[in-house]
């Protein structure tokens, strides 16, 4: 059946569209033209007429009755004069047509002697950079005209730059890293510290253009995403970089609410990049990181937590709905970590077998399954100094087969610790995610690829840059999700994150239920030792007698004890 073609309201719409904004758009400019004259006259008898109410009511009411008599005196005086009303209205038309006028301050010509002093500076400084001896006809030279350079440009509030349009000669190596890399830092000093400035390249017109960018927001909550299943935000950037907003709530109560682009990254089967590692320097916000993406996990998922650095971030998570698990020891760690190896395994086979028998996969293999590790490198360090294995020779599985069969990995690191990640965690979490302050050369060997940006010395916690793979570099700003149980949390912040946590499940103490609802009101409780030691033991029992029933019968329990499996012990 041959296909009818469409409308041509519909196949030339969009032009037709662009043609009549221009035309209505000409149409107005022109009227407004024609107008002017007729838009004057009227704001000048509205500013006419305020003055004349105002001096009214500032009249004292025993002699508004002389006012009104010498008005009206005046108006028959007018009215009896020779050509009086004609007068009269010329009169009333020039008065208006004065007082209707434009009184906006006209912009200066040129900078300011202020500002011309500063473009002369920078011109000076990129002769270096921007001239040689064999030039003919330099556009950069001691002394020379820095206006046929500077093309464009604009001073904030402060007498700073804040944008600026550079031209280069053309033999400039602008396609060499490190050609662009020292211009950028010589202009990131130049034009003012401590701001963060985007630099974008124009190879095929030889023009630079720099612009200041603005801080990302930081009273962003961990708050419910507008976000479809396999879509995790990490944060938001700029709203340049991103094709998407997100409906989000902030301030200090939630009672604002306005669009603003996030940083996505997709999980599941279909992803490109399956696992990810966030890297950054001691209270950057790693950890609040891995919250913030546990929260959002929970929704259609399962979560085990192995947390190396043994501080308890993550002990509002424990016994909830989801969470397998929350390790905080080297043997809690490697009995959650071989569990999870065997189990991706397991869904490996039983996907397998489904795709053989042509049937769908199995319904428990295609319920997500996460692996948050914070600082795996501590385990490393006691495994070896133990003689035991290491828990980052267990993710191999996830981290290979881990798209495949819905298990993804995120971990969390520092850069002291960095080289101590093995190299299947290095290579197979392609997300990347460095907070904090960092060199340049720090955020390429981590991101692959330099920012487009200038870093800060000064970073709020969760400030950063993210990259998704082989794509462009992001500015983020990781929504606040702390610790509700730590007293340095804000009630704002420890209730946004209480109101995210799923349903306790696990039978657990009673402490831990006083700990959530003393956070909520005053403040955390701290868990008595005895109460923790006793029920990670417990724990520790219940966990090996599922391994060993699992090794006698020659399979792999499908997913761990539902009961016995949040773990939270210290580290040994």
């Amino acid at each position: 059946m041959a296909r009818r073609p469409l409308p041509r309201i519909l196949s030339s719409g969009s032009a037709q569209l662009a043609r009549s904004r221009e035309l209505a758009r000409t149409a107005a400019d022109s009227a407004t033209d024609v107008l002017h004259p007729l838009i004057t006259i009227t704001r000048g008898l509205r500013r006419l007429a305020s003055a004349g109410r105002r001096r009214w009511v500032e009249t004292p009411k025993e002699r508004r009755g002389a006012l009104l008599l010498s008005v009206a005196a005046v108006l028959l005086g007018v009215a009896l004069a020779p050509y009086g009303p004609l007068l009269a209205v010329v009169t009333l038309m020039a008065a208006a047509a004065w007082h209707g006028r434009d009184r906006t301050p006209a912009a200066p010509a040129g900078p300011s002697p202020g500002q011309l002093q500063r473009l002369k500076a920078l011109y000076e400084a990129l002769v270096p950079y921007f001239s040689t001896a064999d030039d003919p006809e330099p556009l950069y030279s001691h002394g020379g005209d820095w206006g046929k350079v500077f093309s464009e440009y604009e001073f904030d509030g402060t007498g700073r730059l804040a944008h600026l349009v550079i031209s280069y000669p053309a033999y400039f190596t602008d396609a060499e890293p490190a050609s662009r890399a020292r211009i950028e830092h010589l202009l990131g000093a130049k034009c003012g510290r401590g701001r963060e400035y985007h630099f974008g390249w124009d190879e095929e017109a030889n023009q630079l253009t720099v612009r200041v960018l603005a801080p990302l927001p930081t009273d962003i909550a961990a708050q419910p995403f507008v976000t479809a299943p396999g879509e995790t935000v990490l944060g938001f950037t700029d709203p340049t970089r991103v094709q998407r907003t997100l409906p989000l709530t902030h301030g200090a109560h939630g009672e604002e609410q306005r669009d603003v682009p996030p940083v996505v990254w997709r999980t599941g089967i279909r992803s490109t990049e399956p696992h990810l590692l966030a890297v950054g320097q001691p209270g950057s916000g790693t950890s609040t990181l891995l919250r913030s993406i546990a929260l959002q996990a929970l929704h259609h998922g399962d979560v085990v937590i192995v947390d190396g650095g043994g501080t308890g971030e993550y002990a509002c998570l424990t016994g909830r709905d989801g969470v397998l698990a929350v390790e905080c020891g080297l043997t809690g760690a490697l009995t959650s970590l071989e569990w999870a190896a065997s189990e991706t395994e397991r869904r490996m086979a039983a996907a397998d077998r489904a795709h053989q028998a042509g049937d769908p996969p199995p319904e428990d293999t295609r319920r997500p399954l996460w692996l948050l590790l914070d600082r795996p490198s501590v385990f490393t360090h006691l495994a070896a100094a133990d003689d035991r294995t290491d828990p980052q020779s267990l993710l191999q599985a996830p981290l290979r087969h881990g798209r495949a069969a819905n298990v993804t990995v995120v971990v969390a690191e520092q850069f002291d610790g960095l080289e101590a990640l093995e190299g299947p965690v290095r290579q197979h979490t392609r997300a990347r995610v460095v907070l904090g302050p960092a060199t340049t050369e720090q955020l390429e060997a981590v991101l692959g690829a330099p920012p487009h940006t200038t870093p800060v010395d000064q970073m709020p916690p969760g400030r950063g840059y993210a990259r998704l793979g082989i794509g462009p570099v992001h500015r983020l700003q990781v929504p606040a999700a702390p610790d509700p149980y730590d007293d340095a949390t804000s009630d704002a912040h420890r209730q946004a994150v209480l109101e995210l946590l799923p349903p306790r499940t696990t039978p657990a103490d009673e402490e831990p239920e006083l700990l959530e609802s003393a956070a909520a009101e005053q403040g955390p409780v701290p868990v008595p030792e005895a109460v923790r030691l006793d029920k990670a033991a417990t724990e520790k029992v219940a966990a090996a007698a599922l391994v060993a029933e699992g090794d006698a019968a020659g399979t792999v329990p499908a997913r761990p004890a539902p009961e016995g499996t949040a773990v939270a012990e210290s580290s040994s």
